[in-house]
């Protein structure tokens, strides 16, 4: 059985026929957020049902790294390798310091709650970017159900300032988030309002080197399923969750691929030694494929 579906013959050269998708870990409810550890050799990640953040290491296995997590979803490290959060339970954003203490970044917004920021990276110059829908606060399943005081948007916050700019705001849920490789652009995941049928896709910005972003446009759209978690390779490429497992995308737009993977993918990220595995949450397992592919690494 083949893990791969090539569309473009150039996606041939990404995959190999001798590396199959791997289970690594199965048995949780809803996992998302997945961050690679180089120095530390280790993946975490999120299952966000049960409040908690789990560990992945070679020839270890899953170990608990922080319960509860006030229901983290997304994370990444920021240019000192810390772990930067998206927290549903509190609808926060936060810093894990190296000795382990945290420390908020964001929570409010113009003196009003956050939905339930979502998924985060943090640019070259420092600035984190993060989303911010409301699917942690409309059920009871990924957070506390509560009252939503603010649209849904994608935030730049700068942490030697503490400034706090609406970046995009013409989406009906930003979800995941990613630059390209010169960071010339910056790729968001719209999954659309719960309860409702909005359209669902990619956007592409324009984004100048002082941050500002500008002609939001259509890049791209998932099928089956739809864009959540997203990820960009050394060329440019973007790899995107979809219903039958991971599509890769050339920069024009065009679908190249297919890691196809037999859960619902929520998200990914690059990590092993030469950054060149992609590890997979899907549903309720993690999964793991090496490619003939190294994703873009920040920092």
């Amino acid at each position: 059985m083949s893990h791969h579906e090539i569309i473009d013959p150039a996606f041939a050269r990404f995959v190999l026929s001798n590396a199959p998708v791997k289970q690594l870990a199965t048995g949780f409810d809803w996992v998302e957020g997945p961050v690679w550890f180089g120095d530390a050799g280790c993946l975490l990640f999120s299952d966000i049902p049960n409040d908690r953040m789990l560990r992945w290491t070679p020839d270890v296995g899953i170990s608990v790294y922080r319960a509860p997590s006030n229901y983290a979803n997304g994370h990444t490290r920021d240019r000192e390798g810390r772990l930067v959060s998206c927290e549903h339970g509190t609808r926060r954003v936060t810093r894990t310091e190296l000795d382990g203490t945290l420390t908020l970044i964001a929570d409010t917004f113009d003196g009003k709650r956050l939905n339930s920021p979502n998924d985060v990276v943090v640019k070259s110059d420092g600035t984190i970017w993060f989303t911010d829908p409301h699917y942690g606060i409309m059920t009871n399943y990924e957070g506390f159900a509560s009252e939503q005081e603010l649209p849904c948007r994608v935030y730049r916050i700068d942490p030697a300032t503490g400034t706090m700019d609406v970046m995009v705001d013409d989406m009906k849920c930003p979800n995941g988030l990613a630059f390209s490789p010169d960071e010339s652009r910056l790729y968001v995941a719209d999954t659309g309002r719960m309860f409702t049928e909005d359209d669902q896709h990619i956007r592409v910005y324009d984004c100048a080197s002082g941050g500002a972003t500008s002609n939001g446009r259509l890049f791209h759209k998932i099928e089956p399923g739809l864009a959540d978690g997203i990820r960009v390779d050394t060329d440019g490429n973007l790899w995107s969750s979809a219903g039958d497992g991971v599509h890769c995308i050339a920069p024009d737009g065009h679908l190249m691929g297919k890691v196809l993977v037999p859960e619902l993918v929520s998200n990914i990220c690059f990590g092993g030694r030469a950054k060149h595995e992609l590890y997979i949450t899907a549903t309720t397992s993690l999964y793991r494929v090496t490619l003939n592919r190294s994703g873009v690494q920040r920092p």
